[in-house]
C-alpha cells in the first residue's frame, strides 16, 4: 500500500506544471514519505516540509515560475513573491 500511494504521488509529480502544483506535490509525497519512515506525526509534518521546501527551491532555483491563467494557459514569469 505504501508504494502504491507513493507512486501515485511520483506520477502527479510528473503531470504537475505549475511552480504551486509541483510544491503542493512535493509536499504531498513528503508527508507519505515522512508517515511511512517514522510512523508518527511528527515524521508526517517533517516530510512534508522537508519536501515542500525542497521541490521549490528546485522549481524556482532560476527565479522565474509557470502560472496558470483562468482560460488554461500556462506562462513563465518571475516569481511574484522575489
Amino acid at each position: 500500500m505504501k508504494a502504491l500511494v507513493i507512486a501515485f504521488f511520483a506520477a502527479a509529480a510528473l503531470t504537475a506544471c505549475t511552480t504551486t502544483e509541483k510544491t503542493a506535490t512535493g509536499t504531498g509525497i513528503g508527508a507519505a514519505v515522512g508517515a511511512a519512515a517514522f510512523r508518527t506525526p511528527l515524521g508526517l509534518v517533517a516530510g512534508a516540509v522537508i519536501g515542500g521546501v525542497g521541490t521549490y527551491i528546485a522549481t524556482t532555483r532560476d527565479g522565474n515560475c509557470q502560472y496558470r491563467n483562468s482560460k488554461g494557459q500556462i506562462y513563465t514569469r518571475r516569481c511574484h513573491w522575489l
